[in-house]
């Protein structure tokens, strides 16, 4: 067997003999020479050795441990003979494994306890596409995403998932752990950070069901450390609901998505984890090891190059944006409000190549609208609404579904102001759409 620089080469030499490196040879094949002495008086150098062996170390173990039995007690003494006697092979522990590592390669008992509050969700939808005639026909697609229930009130439970779950259906469809079904209706989104929330009429559920889920337990994003262990559990492929480990590989990710079907790109810190998402667990939960919700699934790196590289929304930066869409309604038609602007988005790559904010560029204010009255001017670039950050037109508008026309509400923006942008924030009055 030969080994080169530290490398196992698989290579064999000779006929299972072993080389060490040390030769043995026998010269015209003479048998070996006896030495004088013999046995009995080689056996009797190695029985004086001993002896002086053990009354040395006998010596010399007897005096530390008076010396240990002087200087530091009765107790420390024994410890020290314990600890004296380890066998050197033996790696010493002096202390626990954290909470977070314990239990990772059996998580059981985290998912028996989580599972009722995770959800899978069935998108309908229809798509218009061309035949080879050049006609457009439509037909209905389907698609599958997960969920978490994180909210519950005397009418609906509520049920946080991805925006690009539930975008553009036509019916919605929520399979609970005891698999029963239920019609949901989508209760807000905001396609900025690919959060949306669907609600399931209590009404529309057995007894059985209502007892048999329950709202997740929400953790905090902002206090996990690189290497804890992760969890995930979403509706893989569609086949149900499935569960993955693995650890948090990165925080704060910088991660640009873009939308295929409008080519905007939206970009979000998310956290990275290489427990395996895969398409169905969109919208599910990233737990960590005491089970609660540290994120929410989202994006996997797809590539042939690429292993174990998923991404999850932090459950701190989704918490605030899931509350407001459960607590306000989208309001009627009727009350739409106005402001008065057109824009066009700033994305990504147009933010690195021109140096300018991500947000809705406005190139058109109109005369004695809320948005110009309040001060705003063409040339300026939204980046908030409301207290909720817009990167996309189709953002603010999300954001402006859930105001009145009367209503008041805080516009971030930055303006070019000597040859950079400065933040400033003004208060409109929406006016009414109608």
């Amino acid at each position: 067997m030969d080994y080169n620089n530290n490398s196992y080469n698989g290579q064999y030499s000779g006929s299972d003999s072993y080389n060490t490196g040390t030769q043995y040879t026998a010269s015209n094949n003479e048998p070996p020479k006896k030495k004088k002495g013999g046995f009995g008086k080689t056996m009797a150098k190695c029985v004086a050795i001993a002896l002086t062996f053990g009354l040395v170390a006998g010596s010399a173990f007897c005096g530390t441990a008076s010396f240990w039995k002087n200087v530091l007690g009765d107790d420390q003494q024994s410890s020290s003979a314990v600890l004296s006697q380890t066998d050197s092979n033996v790696v010493k522990t002096n202390t626990t494994i954290p909470n977070s590592a314990q239990g990772l390669t059996d998580v059981s008992d985290v998912v028996e306890e989580v599972m009722p509050s995770i959800v899978a969700i069935t998108n309908m939808s229809e798509i218009t596409y061309r035949t080879w005639f050049g006609q457009s026909q439509t037909q209905q697609s389907e698609s599958c995403g997960s969920g978490i229930i994180v909210s519950q009130d005397d009418k609906n439970i509520y049920i946080a998932t991805n925006n690009h779950v539930v975008s553009d259906a036509t019916t919605l469809t929520v399979k609970f752990v005891d698999e029963s079904t239920a019609s949901a209706e989508v209760k807000g989104t905001n396609p900025g950070s690919d959060l949306a929330v669907v609600a399931v009429a209590l009404s529309d559920l057995s007894s059985d069901t209502i007892s048999a889920i329950h709202v997740a337990t929400l953790g905090d994003s902002d206090s996990l450390s690189v290497g804890e262990s992760a969890i995930a559990i979403g509706n893989a492929l569609g086949y149900g609901q499935s569960v993955t480990t693995g650890v948090i590989s990165a925080l704060n990710r910088e991660v640009t998505v873009t939308d295929e079907m409008s080519g905007t790109s939206v970009t979000n810190e998310l956290l990275q984890t290489d427990a395996a998402i895969n398409p169905g667990n969109s919208g599910g939960a990233l737990l960590n090891a005491k089970g609660e919700v540290i994120g929410i699934n989202s994006v996997k790196y797809s590539s042939t190059e690429v292993e174990g590289v998923g991404y999850a929304i932090p459950i701190n930066t989704a918490s605030p944006i899931i509350e407001k869409m459960i607590n306000r309604d989208v309001v009627d038609e009727s009350k739409s409000a106005y402001l008065g602007i057109n824009g066009v988005d700033v994305s990504n790559s147009v933010s690195q190549t021109y140096n300018m904010p991500e947000g809705v560029y406005l190139y058109k204010v109109n005369e004695n609208s809320p948005a110009e009255e309040a001060g705003l001017l063409a040339g300026d670039i939204i980046t908030s609404f409301d207290g909720t950050a817009v990167s996309t037109t189709k953002e603010l508008e999300s954001a402006m579904q859930y105001c009145a026309a009367g209503d008041t509400v805080e516009v971030v923006f930055q303006r070019a102001e000597n040859g950079a942008y400065q933040e400033k924030t003004v208060s409109v009055k929406l006016g009414s759409k109608n």
